[in-house]
């Protein structure tokens, strides 16, 4: 279990540090703009002063309603997959902004970016897919490489060899 974990856990290395910083500089402003301007919008947040009288859950009901028309499996578990594509967002894009967990929250934000590209964007144009392609991009290359130098997994890693 503990190989397995290090394996994740632990990134490839670039072979000068500029190159680990120019991927984390990506890796972080990805992750806060998925993290801000995505994934904490799908919570009803932030709440201006006349959203206030509004019950929770009437501020987020848009979401699973979006995601029940997609139809087939998510017309089954529209609640479910609405709150883990707003979790990959927020949480998950905060993760990969530290270099934190970054394997595994670059294949939560592939996962839901493909969805969001496939389900939600694909008949309105190129356009509005290039935002889900966008972070697509940046979470698959994240994905095989880690964090590098420049996030929380580099110094756990450290910590564990």
């Amino acid at each position: 279990m503990k190989t397995i974990f290090k394996t994740l856990i632990t990134p490839v290395l670039q072979k000068h540090w500029g190159i680990d910083l120019h991927f984390a500089i990506i890796r972080f402003i990805c992750g806060m703009l998925l993290t801000i301007d995505f994934g904490a919008s799908k919570f009803g947040m932030p709440w201006t002063p006349s959203d206030r009288n509004l019950a929770f859950f009437e501020v987020i009901a848009w979401f699973p309603e979006d995601v029940e028309a997609y139809g087939g499996i998510f017309a089954l578990f529209p609640v479910f997959f609405a709150w883990m594509g707003a979790f990959s967002e927020a949480v998950g894009g905060l993760f990969f902004a530290l270099g934190f967990k970054t394997r595994l929250s670059s294949f939560l934000i592939i996962c839901t970016m493909l969805i969001a590209i496939f389900m939600q964007k694909w008949n309105s144009g190129t356009w509005a897919m290039l935002p889900a392609m966008g972070f697509l991009w940046v979470a698959t290359y994240n994905l095989y490489l880690g964090s590098g130098r420049f996030g929380v997994d580099y110094l756990i890693s450290k910590k564990l060899n």
